[in-house]
């Protein structure tokens, strides 16, 4: 079965034209092993099916790899990890900062982080709007986190100056965007295609880019 899951996502890896090498792969395939492991007691994910969190878990998580920029990144919600846990292992140079308020979660990523040795990884166990550490950062990716309004409230604070939020949103957004404040403005929002979505039944994917406006 394990051959099953390489070959789901080297032929994913292919229909997004990234190219990972093997012990890169060899990790993502880690992570997915006690990902599965865990879920079955910790319900860390309603997709039950180890075939179908290589799709609708790595592949998703890996098709915003092309929009991550340079600098450090907050992944907010992360939830067992997507997709800061899969970002960070894709580029181990990379410091990633995993926040969720769910301790099960939290957890979960603190194993993950021990067992694959992720040495670019800070796991954060706290309500993004009650985290106020004396830092800041480039970027803040979600996924399926909460609404663009929502998002920017509570996490602006922790984005440094010319930095981006990246959204990963299922259907164009259209009313979230429209409750946008003012002072936040959309840089860019391109359709994202997840190989085998189309035959799970997925929602359509969006990557919504967003940053403060200047004066």
């Amino acid at each position: 079965m394990s051959e099953r899951y390489a070959s789901l996502l080297s032929d994913g890896l292919a229909e997004l034209g990234i190219e990972l090498d093997v012990a890169v792969q060899q990790r993502l395939l880690a992570y997915h092993a006690l990902l599965a492991k865990w879920n079955k007691a910790y319900n860390l994910t309603s997709v039950r099916k180890p075939e179908e969190m290589i799709t609708r878990h790595l592949l998703d998580s890996l098709s915003i790899l092309p929009f991550v920029g340079p600098g450090d990144l907050l992944d907010v919600g992360t939830g067992p990890g997507l997709p800061g846990m899969i970002l960070a292992l894709v580029d181990p140079d990379k410091p990633v900062t995993l926040l969720d308020s769910n301790g099960k979660k939290t957890r979960f990523l603190t194993q993950v982080k021990l067992e694959l040795g992720v040495g670019n990884v800070t796991v954060v166990h706290s309500r993004l709007e009650a985290w106020q550490p004396e830092r800041t950062f480039s970027q803040i990716s979600s996924r399926a986190f909460a609404t663009l309004a929502d998002m920017v409230a509570k996490s602006r604070h922790l984005l440094a100056p010319g930095g981006h939020f990246l959204a990963m949103k299922g259907l164009y957004p259209t009313d979230e965007i429209t409750a946008l404040p003012g002072d936040i403005q959309i840089d860019r929002v391109t359709p994202l295609t997840v190989p085998g979505s189309a035959l799970l039944s997925a929602d359509a994917r969006h990557l919504v880019q967003l940053s403060a406006r200047t004066t």
